[in-house]
């Protein structure tokens, strides 16, 4: 099962709606994921900053005085904003790395979500309107975001086997479906230095893709080389800085719809996880090809790629 949504925004007048908007959609798709659930979430960027989200069990002693002790160790100013069990490190750009090791040795318990410029990522075990609630989602503003509803197939229920899954600076992946190959492309690429947290094979989808862009391929190139690489079925919809993309198996059997607009480009598991949408009645809707990418920037035209299946 499991429920993905997608929103990427064209009319900045709707960014202060994007957590509102996103997590009606989410919750629409319950029934398809109500093990746990999780949201990236695309804001404002501050220059020479950068971003990194971190869970802990126990919040109130692990991210007491944490941004005090990040700053003795990196030597320079670290934020922290607390929300739930999640906080939100602001750091010096580049030094995602250095405050990455000071987490260990500060605290090997602290677990890290996301990091990038302007992604911000939220997910925990629990029905996706307590998930949503407990982080304030529909108060969130920005660009674009993505969800994700999961029911559990090939690993435990645990905060860190929830969706979206960050692998590289800014991006991010949900997937529905089954990779039938992810343990030897998880031992592969943990040999090409990538570092992949948990057994779910969604973190390998999602490695793979920083695999290849690490390695000089465009996010459209390597969602084109998963239709090779990657066996079993998938949907997979990425989050990038500045955009995100949508990808089938050549079989697409997992059910897919989106939806664009003047406004807007949604993607939902289900038609209905948009009916809510502004303007859906007038929106060009349709079902996202087999073996297609489908891309959607800020910075760029919108684009499609076919491939043969």
């Amino acid at each position: 099962m499991c429920g993905i949504v997608g929103l990427f925004l064209k009319d900045k007048s709707l960014e202060p709606q994007l957590g509102e908007m996103l997590t009606a959609m989410l919750i629409t798709m319950t029934d398809r994921g109500p093990d746990s659930a999780g949201i990236a979430i695309y804001g404002a960027q501050t220059d020479g900053r950068s971003k990194m989200t971190v869970q802990a069990a126990d919040p109130d002693t692990a991210f007491a005085g944490l941004d005090k002790a990040l700053s003795d160790v990196i030597g320079a100013t670290v934020g922290i904003s607390v929300k739930s069990t999640h906080a939100v490190l602001d750091i010096p750009a580049g030094s995602t790395a250095q405050v990455r090791a000071a987490l260990k040795d500060i605290n090997p318990d602290i677990r890290l979500m996301s990091r990038g410029d302007n992604l911000e990522i939220y997910k925990e075990v629990g029905l996706p309107k307590d998930v949503a609630a407990q982080f304030d989602l529909a108060k969130m503003s920005g660009t674009h975001g993505i969800g994700h509803t999961r029911m559990a197939t090939e690993s435990a229920v645990t905060t860190m086997g929830a969706h979206p899954f960050n692998t590289g600076d800014d991006q991010c992946l949900v997937h529905n479906g089954s990779l039938s190959n992810h343990n030897s492309l998880r031992r592969k690429l943990r040999r090409e230095g990538i570092h992949i947290e948990t057994e779910n094979d969604t973190e390998v989808g999602a490695a793979y893709l920083t695999w290849q862009m690490q390695n000089g391929a465009t996010l459209g190139e390597a969602l084109e080389s998963s239709l090779d690489d990657l066996d079993g079925f998938f949907t997979f919809v990425v989050g990038t800085k500045d955009g995100f993309g949508v990808v089938r198996d050549p079989i697409a059997c997992k059910p897919a719809v989106m939806a664009e607009t003047d406004q807007y480009v949604a993607f939902g598991s289900e038609y209905r996880a948009l009916v809510d949408l502004p303007g859906i009645e007038e929106a060009r809707v349709w079902e996202p090809e087999p073996a297609t990418v489908y891309f959607w920037s800020h910075n760029a035209a919108p684009s499609t790629t076919e491939k043969a299946a």
